[in-house]
């Protein structure tokens, strides 16, 4: 219920339960609801992969009383952020996402080849805050993992604030210049190269829709592309080569 494909779908629920009673209401008359609610913060594609990212719901514990100069006081903990990161195009078992080498939790959405999930993660370190030693995740890097090579066919980076270290002294104007000031956030190269070791599923029943950075990450994840035995085409090639040299 926090993940923007989700509030969605319930959206529509009530919809069509007011539709029934007599009240024709058109889903596009709350696109716009969703999308201010709910804005994105950019897309990249690759090898056919479409990868989205939107801001998702992530509610800001209330924590205890402290001693301050003027008494006491309760600070809320608004250090927490919440990002969906929806898949098209994604070829299952072959492509992992994984965000700061950690594996998403996919789950289909019903549409063949599409699928959404969610990430849980410390934007900033403020000095009263739930778990004080988990410093920032900030940037978050994105992979789209080819697990029959073992490599990252392309990814994007997600920033908290400016990359480039640029402070807003006030606030924008209008809904573009907020665009743009996310759309500065978000940048299509960067992912990680080379040969990699793909991350493990990291399932939690209480949140099983969503990764939280916060978490250990398991200490384990599957071997790299030299260690693993050779694909069975491969290996039918290499034994017709055999057989006709």
């Amino acid at each position: 219920f926090l993940l923007p494909h989700f509030v969605a779908d319930d959206l529509y629920d009530a919809l069509d339960e007011l539709r029934l009673s007599g009240y024709d209401f058109d889903p596009n008359w709350f696109a716009p609801h969703l999308e201010f609610r709910f804005p994105l913060v950019g897309q990249m594609t690759s090898r056919n992969v479409t990868l989205e990212l939107r801001q998702a719901v992530e509610p800001w514990p209330v924590l205890g009383e402290e001693s301050t100069n003027g008494g006491n006081s309760r600070y809320v903990d608004s250090s927490l952020e919440r990002l969906q990161v929806k898949v098209r195009g994604l070829t299952d078992p072959r492509h992992v996402i994984s965000v700061n080498g950690r594996r998403l939790p996919l789950h289909p959405t019903g549409t063949n080849g599409e699928y959404v999930a969610g990430v849980r993660f410390r934007a900033w370190q403020p000095p009263s805050c739930l778990h004080p030693y988990i410093g920032s995740h900030n940037p978050l890097v994105f992979d789209l993992l080819d697990t029959w090579n073992h490599r990252s066919l392309g990814g994007c980076v997600y920033n908290v604030s400016h990359p480039g270290g640029r402070s807003s002294e006030t606030m924008p104007i209008n809904s573009l210049e907020a665009e743009g000031r996310r759309q500065a956030r978000f940048q299509t190269i960067g992912h990680t190269q080379g040969v990699l070791n793909i991350p493990i599923e990291e399932p939690n029943s209480d949140f099983p829709y969503t990764l939280d950075l916060r978490r250990v990450p398991p200490a384990t994840s599957e071997p790299m592309v030299e260690e693993r035995t050779p694909h069975r085409l491969t290996q039918l090639f290499v034994h017709s080569v055999v057989e006709e040299s």
